[in-house]
């Protein structure tokens, strides 16, 4: 596995991945529904000897949220096989833990594999727990391009609980939205940015992002990157950005 060839939305686990800000759900996972009397064997299964019975139960735990299986799935974490341990933090994602916060960012700064680290950022963008933030930011500086996706989401579901850390998250955003290769990464970008200046008041970091909105939707050469960045100052209201988009729409440029 070759953690630079990672497609943004694939995953060779089997499991389809979700776009970055929404939630997995039953269809995203081609999981068939549990029925109550066999999550206890599934809770059993998550210690079984072999990895593929391992690697079914926490992807049934993908779907499901029951707390008993908090400390299991995060002991397969540290399970040998990247199937497992890769289910295991989408499982994480749904049920999420403050315990289970400093093993996955453990994790994320020490699995080989991509698709881990993946499923990684993913789990702690929905874990609401502050320690996730300074991960996050290094992944979206550092990482392949499927983690820097996920963890620009991540950054605003994390970032938007206080105001300082509003403030730490934006300006990595800003970078990626500017200068990121990948143009969904950008476009991720461009909706954190959109989501965290609504909480921001009129600052100059508050006036940086806008610019870089504005930047991006008369600049960038991908269209989807320029409808993300229109959306994300419609979602602000700037008056700023939006007298751009009506000069721009006015021109016959968007």
């Amino acid at each position: 596995m070759d953690n630079n060839d990672l497609g943004l939305l694939d995953d060779a686990t089997g499991l389809d991945n979700p776009q970055d800000n929404k939630n997995v759900s039953s269809s995203d996972l081609n999981i068939a529904p549990t029925a109550p009397e066999d999550i206890e064997k599934m809770l059993g299964l998550l210690s079984h000897p072999e990895a593929s019975k391992r690697m079914l139960a926490a992807r049934v735990f993908c779907e499901l949220e029951d707390r008993r299986s908090i400390p299991l799935l995060i002991s397969l974490l540290g399970d040998i096989c990247p199937l497992v341990r890769v289910s295991a933090t989408y499982a994480l994602g749904r049920n999420t833990s403050p315990e289970a916060v400093e093993p996955l960012i453990n994790l994320l700064n020490q699995d080989w594999n991509g698709y881990v680290r993946k499923g990684v950022v993913w789990a702690l963008g929905n874990s609401g727990d502050r320690r996730s933030l300074a991960p996050l930011i290094h992944a979206l500086k550092t990482d392949i391009s499927a983690v820097r996706l996920w963890a620009a989401s991540g950054l605003a579901q994390i970032a938007i609980l206080a105001y300082e850390d509003i403030i730490a998250a934006v300006p990595p955003l800003i970078q990626g939205l500017r200068r990121d290769s990948v143009a969904a990464v950008r476009s991720n970008c461009a909706w954190a940015i959109g989501k965290l200046c609504r909480e921001l008041p009129s600052n100059v970091i508050y006036a940086t992002a806008i610019d870089a909105l504005i930047e991006s939707l008369v600049e960038d050469e991908d269209l989807g990157v320029k409808d993300d960045a229109r959306a994300a100052i419609l979602r602000v209201g700037d008056s700023r950005g939006l007298r751009t988009i009506e000069d721009l729409e006015f021109e016959g440029l968007i």
